[in-house]
């Protein structure tokens, strides 16, 4: 597959279309969870408040036409839409689009509400079920193609592969934050449960792959330049499953009723801050380890490309966790 790199002229306006590919909705991940921790600074001025407002009115705008985009693509440029299958590299950012989603969601929950009003609430369950499956899709499928029909080494690894498998946690810590505003007590518990296990989908399967990027860094040492901001993609599932600990940890005494519920809300809401605070400190480990290495390119030079998305949305939920 041949991917036409960023601001290159195009030879025909169709071309648009049938070259874009999901990377671009990082930029919509890095835009909205941008959004959603300047809106938590803590003594932070009006006007910081409706910047992050506008950037999640930006990000919709920029997900809708981007959705368009890509859709148009499978519509008009099927046989070539479908070759992302068996591309090594393109194909990890398919995850790319529920994780964009899920900060849309947030959204209307965080900025919605007061604007919208419960018709917001009702707009974040849809699309959470929405992105809940397209998740659990990147998930299996996106690492079922790399077993049958990519051709992968442990040289040419990068932490690009957690891509597909992180969104299943991105969209389990969206849950945490919807769970407290639904109607139905027994909705909020399916909701609760099925959250935990989309948690346990992703950020288990993504310790592992840490595991292999650690020996390939050993064994192959850095990533080329390209690829140097990748590094910083390991603190996506860490940051993130911290996050989903505590949210799920707190709502876990709000919808868990009973004694016996009871019981399982305290474990649950101690697990969260205890497991939250050992996954901040294995973050606090890779994010070092990410400094030093970009460091270390800063040598070379750092070109400008797609993969400076790796600045946002990875340290943007590790510091919202924190």
């Amino acid at each position: 597959m041949h991917i036409v790199p960023p601001f290159t002229r195009l030879a025909h306006r169709r071309e648009l279309i049938r070259q874009f590919t999901p990377n671009w909705f990082t930029a919509t991940m890095g835009t909205g969870i941008l959004a959603l921790a300047l809106n938590m600074v803590p003594f932070a001025p009006p006007w910081l408040h409706r910047l992050s407002a506008g950037l999640w009115m930006a990000n919709i705008v920029m997900f809708t036409l981007f959705a368009i985009l890509y859709g148009a693509r499978w519509l008009f440029f099927f046989d070539t839409a479908r070759r992302i299958f068996r591309n090594s590299i393109v194909s990890m950012f398919l995850g790319a689009i529920p994780m964009g989603l899920a900060t849309i969601i947030n959204g209307f929950i965080v900025f919605g509400e007061p604007r919208l009003g419960p018709v917001a609430l009702q707009i974040a369950n849809a699309l959470w079920w929405v992105d809940a499956l397209l998740a659990l899709g990147c998930a299996w499928l996106v690492p079922y193609m790399m077993f049958t029909r990519q051709n992968h080494s442990l040289e040419n690894m990068t932490a690009v592969w957690l891509l597909p498998i992180v969104a299943a946690e991105v969209t389990a810590a969206s849950g945490g934050l919807l769970i407290p505003h639904l109607a139905s007590a027994a909705e909020s518990v399916q909701m609760l449960f099925f959250c935990y296990a989309l948690w346990a989908i992703s950020v288990l399967p993504a310790m592992g792959v840490l595991v292999i990027l650690f020996l390939r860094m050993v064994l192959h040492k850095l990533p080329g330049k390209d690829m140097a901001v990748s590094s910083w993609l390991s603190l996506g599932p860490i940051g993130t499953g911290t996050l989903g600990l505590l949210l799920l940890g707190a709502d876990a005494p709000l919808v868990l009723r009973g004694p016996g519920g009871q019981a399982i809300a305290a474990a649950a809401q101690g697990f969260g801050v205890i497991g939250g605070v050992i996954f901040w400190g294995y973050g606090l480990y890779w994010l070092v380890l990410a400094i030093l290495a970009t460091l270390r390119h800063l040598k070379d030079g750092l070109p400008f490309n797609m993969g400076w998305w790796g600045f946002t949305f990875p340290i943007g939920v590790y510091s919202v966790a924190t």
